[in-house]
């Protein structure tokens, strides 16, 4: 008898600049997730209240509006604490200490296997 098919993973990806986010979420599609997109982190806190689905959170650092990543990260830890979150930025690279428990970062730019192997991690832990 077949097992029957194991859920698909819904990652949230949280990116102000459109071509990143959109290349980002492409690169988490090929790797066989689910990709959902915010522009911003009161958008994806709207995202969070709507759709318990998602599993993990994929977000930028440096972002307009009232959160950045790492205050965002905060309130999804606070929030939301089964879901996994990882963190990136090309101009910041935050301490340990700065990073909510259990968060992951991974320096832009990135290639499909490194977010591959972040991904994995996130999902073995």
């Amino acid at each position: 008898m077949a097992q029957p098919p194991s859920p698909k993973i819904v990652v949230l990806v949280v990116e102000d600049e459109w071509l990143i986010r959109i290349n980002a979420a492409d690169m988490i599609r090929e790797l066989g997730y689910i990709a959902i997109e915010a522009h911003d982190a009161d958008h994806a806190i709207t995202l969070l209240e709507r759709m318990p689905e998602i599993s993990v959170v994929f977000t930028d650092i440096q972002m307009p509006g009232s959160l950045d990543g790492i205050r965002l990260a905060a309130v999804i830890r606070d929030r939301w604490s089964s879901i996994k979150l990882l963190i990136t930025s090309g101009q910041v690279r935050p301490m340990a200490a700065d990073l909510p428990p259990g968060a992951r970062f991974l320096n832009k730019p990135y290639v499909l296997r490194q977010l591959d192997a972040e991904l994995t991690a996130l999902a073995a832990a």
